[in-house]
């Protein structure tokens, strides 16, 4: 791997803008088709990308599908599928904005729960970070005003899933190599959505939506290229600050595109939530945590 740092956050600034075009894409499908319907397109454009890369790689797709952990790596898939269904729905009822904003928690769910599930040390310092990044969920919410609304409920447990799927993830890269995890994610997962979405099948109604539905295929397909590429050129922990971008650019399309509104609890909330994250990610820097080369998801939803 070269060690190119600029070039480096360049890809994964793209990336993060990229992939919140993605999430927009999401919304305006979502509003007039189900939640299925729109992942089940979107994830069967993803898998063939996953496929025609493993068949190009060294091996094939022989050496991409070879894992002693097979269990662990089709679970990996299908709940990050279920958590993109479970985000997008929350695009809907709670609008770009306040999803990422409570989303972009992910991170610090992830460092708390890295001990218990990983086995990791988790000192003081990073079990602090967690409590004032779940303060700043608590501004974003306003506890007794919209803590129980739906929207804030799911997003807050799409945020838990997508957590859970980072330390499966962390678990899967200690027997399987990158472009194994890759390719059960993508095969996985839609093979699973193809069980499920046909039971709520909405046909695309003009050419104007299967446009969109179009450009929501090709920025996942090129989100993810663009993401790998940025993890080839530096080290993960270098990049992985930047990722906190999508909320900035999901948030902003929200509010120009979308017409959502961005309330100062919101705002002041991710403020503090993005704070506690970049320290904890500054932390597992300090500390080496994060293996030379790793790969990560950014901080919005993938694939």
């Amino acid at each position: 791997m070269s060690d190119n740092p600029r070039l480096g956050i360049l890809l994964m600034i793209a990336t993060t803008m990229v992939f919140a075009l993605q999430d927009a894409f999401s919304r305006h499908l979502a509003e007039t088709y189900n939640v299925l319907t729109v992942v089940l397109f979107r994830y069967w454009f993803f898998a063939a990308f996953v496929i025609g890369r493993s068949a190009l790689r060294p091996g094939g797709l022989r050496a991409a599908a070879r894992t002693t952990q097979p269990l662990l790596q089709i679970f990996r898939g299908v709940l990050l599928v279920a958590e993109i269904c479970v985000m997008v729905l929350a695009f809907t009822l709670l609008g770009l904005v306040q999803s990422h904003a409570i989303f972009a928690f992910y991170p610090l769910i992830i460092a708390i729960l890295s001990g218990p599930v990983l086995g990791e040390k988790v000192g003081w310092r990073r079990r602090a970070a967690v409590a004032v990044g779940f303060v700043g969920v608590l501004i974003i919410l306003r506890p007794g005003l919209a803590v129980f609304a739906p929207g804030a409920l799911v997003a807050l447990t799409a945020a838990a899933m997508f957590a859970l799927y980072g330390l499966l993830t962390r678990m899967a890269a200690r027997r399987d190599s990158a472009d194994t995890s890759f390719f059960y994610t993508g095969v996985a997962g839609a093979v699973a959505i193809s069980l499920v979405a046909p039971f709520w099948w909405a046909p695309m109604q003009t050419p104007l939506d299967w446009f969109w539905m179009g450009c929501l295929c090709l920025t996942g397909v090129l989100g993810h290229f663009l993401l790998i590429k940025a993890y080839e050129a530096t080290e993960a922990s270098t990049v992985q600050p930047f990722a906190y971008l999508q909320l900035v650019f999901g948030a902003s399309i929200g509010i120009f595109v979308f017409g959502e509104t961005l309330e100062w609890p919101v705002a002041a909330g991710a403020a503090v939530v993005i704070g506690a994250g970049l320290f904890t990610l500054w932390r597992e820097r300090v500390r080496g945590a994060r293996p030379r080369g790793a790969r990560a998801a950014p901080g919005g939803v993938a694939p």
